[in-house]
């Protein structure tokens, strides 16, 4: 049976379309009160664009499986950080050509290199801090070639 978690748990990300909001971790709660349900969801970062498609899409979700009355609230502490995609979900972005970002476990660091997430090899180079979205970086593997996006850890 599909719960009203499911539901809402199977809502893709606009930015990275192979991962869901569970998966990427930004899903933190969904309560049932009578014929009201109430979603609690973090943000990558304050400024995502994408929270208002994201909130919509559940919102849709939701009232196509009979929700009347829907609540989506934000909440920004904790912050969400790259650690909370689950594991699920770094292997689809490695599937789909983004390398899944590096643990960061409370640490500051600047990323010097990532596996290729076509090849493996650990021989790439950053060409841009920026990728196709705010969250990801451009890069190129100097083995197999390929340029790929990376998801920044936070």
């Amino acid at each position: 049976m599909v719960t009203l978690f499911d539901v809402v748990a199977a809502v893709k990300d606009p930015e990275l379309r192979v991962l869901n909001v569970a998966e990427l971790g930004i899903l933190r709660d969904v309560t049932v009160d009578g014929d009201a349900v109430t979603v609690t969801i973090t943000p990558t970062y304050s400024g995502c664009p994408a929270m208002d498609l994201i909130r919509a899409d559940i919102e849709s979700a939701l009232h196509d499986a009979g929700v009347a009355r829907v609540d989506v609230r934000t909440v920004l502490d904790p912050p969400w950080s790259t650690d909370m995609i689950s594991p699920e979900g770094k292997a689809k972005l490695a599937a789909a050509g983004i390398a899944p970002p590096a643990p960061m476990s409370g640490s500051v660091f600047v990323q010097l290199s990532v596996r290729c997430p076509r090849c493996g090899s650990p021989a790439t180079e950053q060409l841009s801090r920026f990728g196709s979205t705010a969250c990801k970086s451009l890069w190129r593997c100097t083995a197999c070639l390929e340029p790929f996006d990376a998801v920044k850890a936070l």
